[in-house]
């Protein structure tokens, strides 16, 4: 079973891509990988380079991924809709936090 290939295709990553990676910092460790609990992501077949996000619409954006990566190559891109608004009293000025994960 060892010698079988698997062929996986991911879904079509929408512009709201849930996790980004820092090609340049991320060593391919999968420790993302592991610690996702909704299984979005599975591991790079070229070693060495970041995981795939093979189901973009189930991600919780909870942030284990960003927790356990050990280079910081990770940061979730929260969907517009998820972030949340603020409003400043004094102002009455709305505003939204970036992500800085």
């Amino acid at each position: 079973m060892a010698d079988r290939k698997q062929y996986v295709y991911p879904n079509v990553t929408t512009p709201n891509r849930p996790v980004l990676f820092n090609p340049e910092v991320c060593t391919g460790c999968n420790e993302c990988v592991d610690a996702c609990q909704m299984d979005v992501l599975i591991p790079n077949p070229e070693k060495g380079n970041p995981p795939i996000i093979l189901f973009p619409e189930e991600c919780w954006c909870d942030g284990c991924c960003v927790a356990h990566c050990p280079t910081g190559a990770v940061r979730l891109n929260h969907p517009l809709m998820r972030r949340v608004r603020w409003k400043r009293k004094d102002t009455g000025q709305h505003f939204r936090v970036k992500n800085e994960h």
